[in-house]
C-alpha cells in the first residue's frame, strides 16, 4: 500500500471515531434530533430516501469484476504476452509474408498453448469465485427495524442512518449502532478486538473517558454480536462509513505483489532483454555475413521463438491448479493461483488468537477456595445461584451450569425450591438467590466481582471451618484472586449465609454478613487441535506468530498451553511507537502481541 493511501485511509478511520465519540456523548434528545429520527423509527418515505442518498449497507472493499473481464486477466499476463507477440510475428514471417503456402503449424501450437493455459487459470478461478459466492447466498441476514411504530423484519443491506432497531441473543449487529436501551446485553468482539471476554453494553457511558473506540460503553460496530440480553439502538452509520468498514476498504487497497507475480515478471523481463539484445545482433551479423538481410530477419526471429519457452506457461498453470485441488480437498478456497507459491515460501504465520487458537466460548476452568485449590463445594454453590436466577442466563452462568452438569451436580436442584432473588445491576456488580432445601434450612448465595463481594462478607470458610474475616484473610482473597487474573482467568467471589429470616422481603440490605467461600474463574479454552497444528507448522520450518487484542494474562495462558514462546510480549502500546523497520526486526524475534488495535493488527 502506497503512502498516500494508508494516510488517506488513516484520516479517514480517524474521522470515523470522532463522529462516533461525538454521538456517543450526546443525550439521547439530541442524539434522535442529530440523526432526524424518533422513537417511532424513520418512515417508509424517509427510509427510501436515505437508502438513495446512503447507499446499501454492504461493504464494498473493491468492484466486483464480470465474467468477461476475469477471463481477460486470465489471459493478460507477461508470459502469455510475449507468446502472443512471439505468435503474430511468427504469422507474419511463415504466413503472410511468404510466397506460397504458408506454414500455420507453429502459429496454431503458440496459441493453443496461450488457450490452454489461460483456460486452466480461469476454470480454476471460476470455481473459487462460485464457491465464495455460494457460500455468501447461504447467508441472508434480516434485521428487526422499527419504520412508523411499527416492527418490521428487513434485509440488513436495507438499514439506513436513523433506524431504530431491535437486537436479541444470537444477532450480529448490523451496522454501528448507539445503544438507547439495554437489558443485560452482552457483545461478542473478538472478530473486532480479538478480546475474548463478551463486553457488557449499557444504554449511557459508565466512565468520563476511554482509552479506545471500541471500549465505549454505548457504541456497537458492524460485525460483532450480541451474545447474551436484549437492547434498543439507533443506527449511526451504514457500509464503507462504518468502523469496519473502514478498515476493509484500508485492507483491500493493499495491492502487494505476490512473490509469484514477481518471479513471472522478472523471467519475462530477462526474455524480453535477450530477445532485444539477440535478435537485433544476430540480424545485424548475418545480415552482414552473408547479404541477405530478409533471410537474415527470418533467422533473428526464430532465435527469438527459440529463446521463448512456450510451454513455461502451461506447465505452472497446471502445477498451480492441482495445489488449488489439493488444497480444495482440504475445505480451503484458493481465489487467485499465484497465492499457491507464496503459500509454499512462508516462513512466518500471522494469526488471531480468538476463534482461531481458542473455542471462542467461555468455560468454567477453575472452583477454588481462599488458597487456590480446587473445591467441589464453590461450585455447587455457584451452581444453585447460576440456576435458580431467573431471566436470561448470560455466558457466565451457562458455563457454571455446563460444569456443574458434568459433575453431575444437576441433581441438586430436587433439593432447593427459590423463595426470592436479589437481582444484579452494575453498582453491585453481583446477584443472590434465596433458596429453601427439604429440611426447611433457608440459605442466601451470593456471586459477584470480587471487590465488591469483599465488602459484604464479614466471614470466611477455611478447611471447613468458619473464620471472623480479618485483613489478612482479605488480603490473601485478594492474592489469589490478583494470581489468577494475571493467569489470564475472569474471576468472581462465591459466598453464603444460612441466617436469613422466614417472613421476609429481600432486598441488597440482606446482603451482608457473608461467608466467603472462594472462587470460580472463567477462560476461553484453547482448540485441541491448535497444539499439533502448531508443531506441525514448526517442523515444516513455520513460526506461528500471534496477534491478539485480548489481555497480556488471558494470551500468556493460552499460548504457553499450545507451546508458542511467551518469553517476551509485545503490546500495541509498543507496537504504537515503532518504525516499519523496527517492526519487522521485533517479528523476527517475537512470537506474540497482545492489546493490538485492529488497525495495528
Amino acid at each position: 500500500m502506497s503512502k498516500s493511501s494508508i494516510k488517506n485511509a488513516a484520516i479517514k478511520e480517524a474521522k470515523i471515531e470522532e463522529t462516533l465519540s461525538n454521538f456517543a456523548y450526546l443525550e439521547e434528545s439530541l442524539l434522535l434530533e442529530s440523526l432526524k429520527t424518533s422513537k417511532e423509527g424513520l418512515s417508509n418515505e424517509e427510509s427510501e430516501e436515505r437508502l438513495d442518498d446512503y447507499g446499501k449497507n454492504i461493504i464494498v472493499s473493491k468492484k466486483k469484476k464480470n465474467k468477461f473481464f476475469r477471463l481477460i486477466d486470465s489471459i493478460i499476463n507477461p508470459f502469455n504476452l510475449i507468446l502472443i507477440v512471439i505468435a503474430i510475428i511468427t504469422l507474419l514471417t511463415d504466413v503472410i509474408l511468404v510466397e506460397g503456402k504458408g506454414d500455420y503449424l507453429t502459429v496454431i501450437i503458440i496459441f493453443v498453448l496461450v488457450l490452454v493455459s489461460s483456460t486452466i487459470s480461469f476454470i480454476q478461478g471460476e470455481k473459487s469465485h462460485n464457491a465464495v459466492e455460494g457460500l455468501s447466498k447461504l447467508v441472508t441476514n434480516n434485521a428487526t427495524v422499527l419504520r412508523e411504530g411499527k416492527w418490521l423484519d428487513i434485509f440488513m443491506e436495507e438499514i439506513v442512518p436513523g433506524d431504530i432497531i431491535k437486537l436479541s441473543a444470537g444477532d450480529m449487529i448490523p451496522a454501528d449502532v448507539r445503544f438507547i436501551a439495554t437489558k443485560d446485553t452482552f457483545v461478542g468482539q473478538a472478530a473486532l478486538t480479538g478480546e475474548s471476554q463478551p463486553i457488557e453494553k449499557y444504554d449511557e457511558l459508565r466512565k468520563a473517558k476511554y482509552d479506545s473506540i471500541t471500549d465505549l460503553d454505548n457504541i456497537g460496530f458492524t460485525g460483532t454480536n450480541i451474545i447474551s440480553g436484549s437492547a434498543t439502538a439507533v443506527v449511526l452509520s451504514t457500509g464503507n462509513d462504518t468502523y469496519f468498514g473502514s478498515m476493509a476498504k484500508s485492507i483491500s487497497s493493499d495491492k502487494s505483489i505476490k512473490s509469484f507475480e514477481r518471479g513471472v515478471s522478472s523471467i519475462s523481463k530477462l526474455l524480453i532483454i535477450l530477445t532485444v539484445l539477440m535478435v537485433p545482433t544476430v540480424f545485424l551479423i548475418n545480415g552482414l555475413i552473408k547479404g541477405d538481410w530478409a533471410q537474415s530477419l527470418l533467422f533473428a526471429i526464430s532465435i527469438a521463438v527459440g529463446l521463448t519457452p512456450e510451454m513455461l506457461p502451461v506447465i505452472m498453470t497446471t502445477t498451480l491448479a492441482k495445489g488449488a485441488v489439493s488444497m480444495s480437498k482440504h475445505k480451503v478456497i484458493v481465489k487467485n493461483l499465484g497465492t499457491i507459491q507464496s503459500f509454499g515460501e512462508m516462513d512466518i504465520l500471522c494469526t488471531d488468537k480468538t476463534g482461531t487458537l481458542t473455542e471462542d466460548k467461555i468455560i468454567l476452568e477453575k472452583y477454588m477456595n481462599l488458597h487456590g485449590d480446587d473445591d467441589s463445594r464453590v461450585l455447587r454453590h455457584a451452581y444453585l445461584n447460576s440456576y435458580f436466577q431467573t431471566g436470561l442466563k448470560n455466558l457466565i452462568d451457562l458455563a457454571v451450569i455446563n460444569r456443574a452438569t458434568e459433575k453431575k451436580m444437576d441433581v441438586l436442584t430436587a433439593n432447593y425450591t427459590k423463595v426470592d432473588e436479589i437481582p444484579f445491576d452494575f453498582s453491585r456488580r453481583r446477584m443472590s438467590v434465596v433458596l429453601i432445601d427439604k429440611n426447611k434450612k433457608r440459605q442466601l448465595i451470593t456471586k459477584g466481582a470480587v471487590e465488591e463481594m469483599l465488602e459484604i462478607c464479614s466471614f470466611v470458610e477455611i478447611d471447613g471451618q468458619v473464620h471472623k474475616m480479618n485483613e489478612f484473610h482479605k488480603k490473601y482473597a485478594m492474592q489469589t484472586y490478583e494470581k489468577n487474573n494475571k493467569d489470564g482467568l475472569r474471576v468472581l467471589a462465591v459466598a453464603q449465609k444460612n441466617e436469613v429470616p422466614e417472613e421476609h422481603v429481600f432486598g441488597v440490605k440482606d446482603e451482608s454478613n457473608m461467608v466467603l467461600i472462594g472462587f470460580i474463574g472463567f477462560l476461553d479454552p484453547p482448540k485441541k487441535s491448535a497444539k499439533t497444528a502448531i508443531a506441525k507448522l514448526k517442523d515444516h520450518g513455520v513460526r506461528t506468530v500471534v496477534l491478539t487484542g485480548d489481555s497480556e494474562g488471558v494470551t500468556a495462558k493460552v499460548c504457553a498451553e499450545i507451546d508458542i514462546s511467551t518469553e517476551k510480549i509485545i503490546l500495541g502500546s509498543e507496537v504504537e511507537s515503532f518504525s516499519d523497520e523496527e517492526l519487522k526486526l521485533h517479528l523476527q524475534i517475537y512470537d506474540v502481541y497482545a492489546k493490538l488495535s485492529p488497525n495495528q493488527k
